[in-house]
């Protein structure tokens, strides 16, 4: 029976070199493939695909809680239908954010009352299980890459900026969830898929998968 490997989440605030990194490490597991097991395939950043499906923009976000909410509902929804799409192939896969995301920027535009209600949902409930048995990666905001590409929400200077990496790791603590930070001193891409290949081995070796 192939071995049942951890997939891996890189998630954190706007602009750390997320989707970047997780192509780099897909990128690696094509040239290094495991014995006995499928390549790992990404789940990319489905925000992107609920703006465009459902008419939705960044300026929602912020200017209309009702619309902020449905919005982060829908992001819930896309990540949940999205892993289960790639569980059904027996792949595990490196997804470009997470079902944490929804959850911080409900809290942090709509109200904790919001944010809690999609913690409560049966999505959330199967992923942050998926997750506890999974590699978290929280890239820290600071590198030089906060750059605007006209879809995403951007933070309103270097604090908020910060301050939403700071929500993300505050979240993680509160639902119990391991995850391990990528320092933005850390700007090299080899460094920083060796910093999540070294961080993967261990879990994979751990539970006897490796």
């Amino acid at each position: 029976m192939p071995p049942s490997l951890p997939n891996i989440y890189i998630i954190g605030s706007q602009c750390t070199g997320k989707t970047t990194l997780v192509n780099a490490l897909c990128e690696y597991f094509q040239h290094h493939p495991i014995a006995s097991a499928k390549s790992p395939t990404a789940i990319k950043e489905v925000a992107r695909s609920v703006l465009e499906a459902h008419g939705f923009d960044r300026g929602d976000i912020r200017n209309s809680q009702d619309r902020a909410l449905e919005l982060q509902r829908l992001i819930i929804e896309a990540q949940s239908k999205a892993e289960r799409s790639q569980l059904e192939t027996g792949s595990w896969f490196i997804s470009d954010r997470s079902a944490v995301d929804p959850i911080i920027y409900a809290r942090k535009y709509v109200s904790e009352k919001a944010a809690t209600a999609l913690a409560s949902s049966p999505q959330w409930l199967e992923m942050s299980h998926r997750m506890a048995k999974s590699l978290v990666i929280v890239c820290e905001a600071g590198v030089d890459w906060l750059t605007d590409d006209g879809v995403r929400l951007m933070p309103l200077d270097t604090t908020e900026w910060q301050q939403t990496h700071a929500e993300f790791c505050a979240v993680l603590d509160g639902v119990g969830l391991i995850y391990h930070v990528l320092p933005a001193r850390i700007k090299d891409m080899d460094e920083r898929v060796q910093f999540v290949l070294t961080r993967w081995k261990e879990m994979a070796t751990a539970h006897g998968e490796l």
